[in-house]
């Protein structure tokens, strides 16, 4: 369930090679909340909407769960968002990334292995107008010249949001507002871009189309 075409590349890591994704854990968990009379269809279709050819999904009473490198969970997160949103109405989902270890695995790694962080995925936009409420984890556990230095990445985040979204600061989270794609992608900038220094991070949005507060 997120038409631009401007590509954004992340730098080189000069970090030496690390585990696969699959060691490591990268995925997703989201819910997708429509608020309409047949919400069970909408999120039914949805799901079976999004490409997941190249990830592995499971979904409880709960939450979706997605597994598979970076750009395929998050083209399967774009594709259920948008045809949750593309049914119209009021849609509230709640979306959270992880990548990196400890994350769902034990970890004995060295506190300088850092996964390669991978290009940020390019999303068409589809015209949504979308708001989401945005935090961002770098779970710097300690790595030697890091101790404490959690917000240097959370703010770099934030400065780069500009480019893309309107960006407001709210108790506890930022704001983002901008078209499904741009908000999602800010979303994903975000935790790559921390990825490139610290080994776990974590990020979580809720999203909003179609508010009634609006």
């Amino acid at each position: 369930m997120t038409h631009d075409t401007r590509t954004l590349t992340t730098a080189p890591t000069d970090r030496r090679p690390g585990p696969t994704p699959t060691e490591l854990g990268i995925g997703a968990r989201f819910s997708l909340h429509p608020h309409r009379d047949d919400f069970v269809d909408v999120i039914v279709d949805a799901l079976d909407a999004a490409q997941a050819d190249d990830v592995e999904v499971t979904t409880d009473d709960v939450t979706t769960f997605v597994r598979g490198t970076e750009d395929a969970v998050v083209r399967y997160l774009f594709d259920a968002l948008r045809a949750a949103a593309e049914a119209g109405g009021h849609l509230v989902a709640h979306v959270h990334l992880s990548r990196g270890c400890p994350g769902e695995v034990a970890c004995d790694l060295p506190d300088d292995v850092v996964l390669a962080t991978p290009p940020v995925p390019v999303l068409p936009r589809c015209g949504m107008p979308t708001a989401a409420h945005w935090s961002l984890y770098p779970l710097d556990d300690g790595a030697p010249g890091r101790q404490g230095d959690h917000m240097s990445a959370v703010t770099a985040a934030v400065d780069a949001a500009h480019r893309r979204v309107d960006v407001t600061p709210e108790h506890f989270v930022t704001r983002l507002d901008g078209d499904l794609a741009d908000v999602l992608t800010t979303v994903v900038e975000g935790w790559l871009t921390a990825g490139r220094t610290v080994r776990h991070v974590a990020t979580h949005a809720t999203l909003v189309v179609a508010s009634p507060s609006w």
